[in-house]
């Protein structure tokens, strides 16, 4: 999604608490890879990679000047013919250590292989948000485990859509991560978020 979109979209949100739910947890991530300088892991579940998130983020991370917003893409399942930067098993996860955050994207439930490695991430010092969906168990065992989340409300903004904020917002100079939660107001945005949806997708750039 390009700025001209972002725009838009923040346009079409704005008055809303999404934008600052976005802009925070976006905050938060910026602030663990930059401070802590040991790389960004990315990861979804066994059903769902974050791709258009890391393309995202590399972006942001190459127009910022922040490298450290580079995420590399953990996968459930790796090709035998994947190039190296895309052949990053789940391995990844347990050798996280206290330098390193862990990004988990879950749409659906995330799994108890997974659940057990972001733990075992966790118990080594690594720091762990969450991106889920509100789906019915999309959060189940992740929230307790994350330092910090942010939760997708299906009835006014979907996963995706969030994701692009996120992404968006961790790229913006001074962005920060303020102390407590902000949670979303309930409105309805789905019909004025419709008239965005053929902006809102677009292919990945070449590296993903």
């Amino acid at each position: 999604m390009d700025a001209v979109r972002v725009a838009l979209l923040r346009e079409v949100l704005a008055g809303s608490a999404w934008l600052p739910s976005a802009r925070r947890f976006a905050g938060a991530l910026r602030t663990s890879v930059v401070h802590r300088g040991g790389g960004l892991l990315l990861v979804g579940t066994a059903e769902y990679e974050p791709w258009h998130l890391a393309a995202h983020l590399d972006d942001e991370a190459a127009w910022s000047g922040l490298p450290e917003l580079s995420p590399t893409l953990v996968r459930h399942r790796v090709p035998a013919a994947a190039p190296a930067h895309l052949a990053v098993g789940l391995h990844r996860i347990a050798s996280a250590g206290r330098r390193e955050t862990l990004l988990v994207v879950a749409p659906g439930p995330p799994g108890g292989g997974l659940l057990e490695r972001v733990q075992d991430a966790r118990r080594a010092g690594a720091t762990v948000l969450a991106l889920d969906s509100g789906a019915p168990d999309a959060g189940t065992g992740l929230h307790g485990l994350a330092h910090d989340t942010l939760t997708a409300d299906p009835a006014e903004l979907d996963l995706d859509t969030l994701q692009h904020l996120v992404s968006a917002a961790a790229g913006e100079p001074g962005a920060a991560a303020p102390r407590g939660p902000v949670s979303p107001v309930r409105r309805r945005f789905r019909d004025r978020l419709s008239r965005l949806a053929d902006q809102l997708t677009a292919p990945p750039p070449a590296r993903w």
